[in-house]
């Protein structure tokens, strides 16, 4: 075949290019990089394309907002706030809520679209976690996982604290609280951060700063980072006949999996933009402009904030007095210490794991949650955790709707945070461990087909079909790991073994994540064919 000798103006455009870029090679490289398909996959692309969408209706913000707290009189076509003093960041955001055409749509397109983003990566991360994504050599790229989640988090904060109403005022004087409360440093740091008493005149340009520049432009560096490490590592995938730890086996990054993934997009974007149009969120008019002296009723944050915003409702007021200073740990220990420890435990867990179990390879096959009980039984453990301090931080609430005594479900939440979590751990590892046994019976028995046939001697038996080989491969893929042997006490010439209590608790919590009552034996392939060969299968 000859070369075209007259090529289009797209022709040479993409030649000049590569002439100077090299797309040619870096197209063949990647654009036929092979994605397996999976739903729950999908689950980092909702992560991507809300934070897509964020960025686009953001930047349209920006162009009617005024991040400013100068005072000025309302005189917009609200007339419940008309002839009231309040600052100009509220004022200008009322007008992108009634003057601005469609501004109330893009408001509430961006603010859904923020719930969802933590919500997406919060379950995205739950699903890399309970089927072993994170291990080697996925571990950097899941600590930044780790830091858009939580970079994402504050980011959402500083953000509904942007229109200054009475709401995230009020959001804004709890997390001053908490910065105050901090040993040494804290009176310091809330004078850089506010830039002098409270509530002052700087806190909504320094926080616009933050929203849309500092915290955004981290963000999106950490995302091209965690998307490039993905290309370099290539996706995992479920087991699977002929999928092994090195191929993939799935469909092609153009044109298959591209046109799939604009098309999901589309999908995602329209279904935020729907909610946004049926379902009002932080309705700023009805609040009215912060106050210092107000609180607003029913004051919540958004969702991803209500664990803090329990840990501080249900822990005691404790305080310390030393040497004339007041240490106020009923608001330092919550969200200075457990706070950051119960989302800093999601972060290390590789680490630890890896730690623990002494495995040191790569792996690119994905485990069956109930194939690691234990990993599974803390995951859960933790997401009980979350969601009790979550009631917490909605206590008053669950009160007032449930007709419940305030107290009462004060002191429910304290006890649930020790005992909700180590319940939990017990009853999803024992439920892993079922659905294990269950796993083996099918594989050793084969399914059940709901027919009974009556024996010749008169016993009724239900029928059992032998499983698909894709079927049984799927169940008996697994890997089963030994736990770490501990050392002797004395070696073979009876010397004392120099081996420190960190080597024999590092055995012995191998034994716990790897030992016999945290896995069910594998059906081995002479029981299998004992079993066949005696049903006539």
């Amino acid at each position: 075949m000859t070369r075209n000798q007259n090529p289009g103006r797209g022709q040479r455009a993409a030649d000049w290019a590569d002439g100077r870029l090299g797309i040619y090679t870096l197209a063949r490289a990647n654009l036929r990089k092979i994605f397996p398909d999976h739903w729950s996959f999908m689950l980092g692309e909702i992560c991507l394309y809300t934070f897509l969408i964020i960025i686009l209706t953001g930047v349209w913000l920006t162009l009617f907002f005024k991040p400013s707290m100068g005072e000025v009189v309302y005189n917009g076509s609200y007339v419940p706030l008309k002839g009231i003093g309040m600052s100009e960041a509220y004022a200008s955001t009322l007008d992108i809520s009634f003057e601005v055409r469609g501004g109330l749509l893009i408001r509430q397109i961006h603010h859904w679209a923020a719930l969802v983003f933590v919500a997406a990566m919060l379950v995205h991360m739950m699903r890399v976690f309970f089927t072993g994504a994170f291990r080697k050599p996925r571990e950097i790229n899941w600590v930044f996982g780790f830091l858009l989640l939580v970079l994402g988090m504050f980011d959402g904060f500083f953000g509904y604290s942007l229109p200054d109403d009475l709401l995230s005022g009020t959001g804004i004087r709890f997390m001053e609280g908490a910065i105050l409360a901090t040993p040494l440093v804290g009176s310091y740091l809330q004078m850089f951060l506010f830039g002098g008493e409270f509530p002052g005149h700087d806190i909504v340009p320094r926080f616009f700063t933050i929203h849309v520049l500092l915290i955004p432009g981290i963000m999106l560096g950490l995302l091209v980072a965690h998307l490039v490490l993905v290309f370099h590592h290539k996706h995992t995938q479920w087991a699977g006949p002929g999928r092994t730890e090195k191929n993939v086996v799935g469909m092609p990054l153009m044109p298959v999996y591209m046109a799939k993934a604009g098309g999901f997009f589309f999908l995602v974007f329209g279904l935020i933009a729907a909610i946004s149009a049926i379902a009002s969120i932080n309705p700023i008019w009805a609040y009215g402009p912060y106050r210092p002296d107000q609180v607003s009723t029913d004051a919540q944050p958004d969702w991803y904030m209500g664990f803090a915003e329990g840990l501080v409702r249900v822990m005691p007021g404790w305080e310390i007095n030393l040497w004339g200073h007041t240490l106020n740990l009923g608001v330092f220990l919550p969200v200075m210490v457990i706070f950051p420890l119960v989302l800093g435990a999601i972060a290390v867990h590789p680490f630890i794991e890896a730690w623990v179990t002494d495995d040191k390879r790569e792996h690119h096959l994905l485990d069956r949650p109930r194939n690691a009980p234990v990993r599974t039984a803390l995951g859960a453990a933790w997401i009980s955790v979350y969601l009790v301090m979550l009631a917490g931080g909605g206590n008053d609430l669950i009160a007032t709707h449930l007709h419940l005594s305030l107290n009462a479900i004060t002191y429910a939440v304290r006890v649930g945070f020790f005992v909700i979590p180590v319940a939990v751990f017990v009853i999803t590892k024992r439920w892993c461990l079922g659905l294990q046994r269950r796993d083996r019976d099918k594989v050793l028995h084969g399914r059940e087909t709901g027919v009974i046939k009556r024996l010749p001697h008169g016993e009724f038996t239900e029928v059992h079909a032998r499983l698909a080989p894709a079927e049984l491969h799927r169940l008996t893929a697994h890997e089963q790991p030994r736990p770490l042997e501990p050392p002797p006490a004395v070696d073979e010439n009876g010397v004392a073994n120099p081996a420190g209590a960190l080597t024999r608790t590092r055995a012995r919590l191998s034994r716990g994540f790897h030992g016999g009552h945290a896995r069910i034996p594998r059906p081995t392939a002479e029981e299998y064919r004992g079993i066949t060969e005696g049903h006539g299968h």
